[in-house]
């Protein structure tokens, strides 16, 4: 019975994740349409390799400031020495 409940627990936490995930997606996807939209209205449409190149150099620089700000936020703290006195 424990087995069962095991397997119902894991069920329920892969659909949770793969819910998280899909909505993580379509924020993406339309944080996407909105920074070309933003992209576009700086560079005409006839730019097209130019407006790319900047549309991937952004991106990237937003996806390296965000994953470092997430890697600080969720950083554990640091193990402090303990010295004892006698």
């Amino acid at each position: 019975m424990k087995d069962v409940k095991d397997v119902k627990g894991q069920v329920s936490e892969t659909i949770a994740t793969l819910m998280t995930t899909a909505f993580g997606l379509i924020a993406a996807l339309a944080w996407n349409e909105a920074i070309k939209a933003i992209i576009d209205l700086y560079l005409p449409s006839g730019e097209g390799i130019t407006g790319l190149l900047v549309y991937a150099i952004l991106i990237t620089i937003i996806a390296v400031v965000a994953t470092l700000i997430i890697a600080k936020v969720i950083a554990k703290p640091a193990v402090q020495a303990v010295r004892i006195v006698e």
